[in-house]
């Protein structure tokens, strides 16, 4: 096993881990030492690979959104007219993980992974850096009302309310 293999051994170990333990403990409520014994890792394999707790989260979720970025861009189906409704579906198919972060209060993860793939940042002009956040805090603000209201609606629904007509 390469280190590249064993690294993402490592990350696939904390980050199963984590969500176990979230399962039945607040995330402030875990240390470190607690969740590389669930996982079965050392503490030096840990920060090798995060800085804190919550970055787990937020990688994982970051890999989550680029997973459906990636099926979504190479779909020829795609287009911009369902691409609400295909991002919301991807949330409703990973509802276990989602939710867990609802649950704990965790839903900054969420903004922050959608902030970073509109790659909102202080180097943009004013009017785009406006725009993209509008646009991510938008959907943020969607997907935390809908996850509020048991996230019932599917593609078709989703996908409707956002047809601009």
């Amino acid at each position: 096993m390469n280190n590249q293999e064993k690294n993402t051994y490592v990350r696939e170990q904390l980050t199963r881990a984590l969500l176990y333990l979230l399962q039945t403990k607040k995330l402030d409520d875990i240390s470190v030492s607690e969740l590389t014994q669930q996982a079965q890792v050392s503490r030096a394999s840990f920060y090798r690979n995060y800085q804190s707790l919550s970055d787990i989260l937020f990688q994982y979720d970051k890999f989550l959104i680029n997973e459906w970025a990636t099926r979504f861009e190479n779909d020829p189906s795609s287009s911009f007219s369902i691409v609400f409704g295909s991002l919301f579906q991807y949330y409703k198919d990973n509802a276990d993980f989602y939710f867990l972060l609802y649950k704990n209060g965790l839903t900054e993860t969420i903004l922050e992974t959608i902030k970073a793939r509109f790659d909102i940042n202080d180097r943009l002009e004013n009017k785009d850096a406006y725009t993209k956040s509008f646009w991510a805090y938008g959907i943020y603000g969607w997907v935390m009302e809908w996850m509020k209201r048991g996230m019932v609606e599917e593609f078709p629904d989703i996908n409707a309310m956002f047809t601009f007509q």
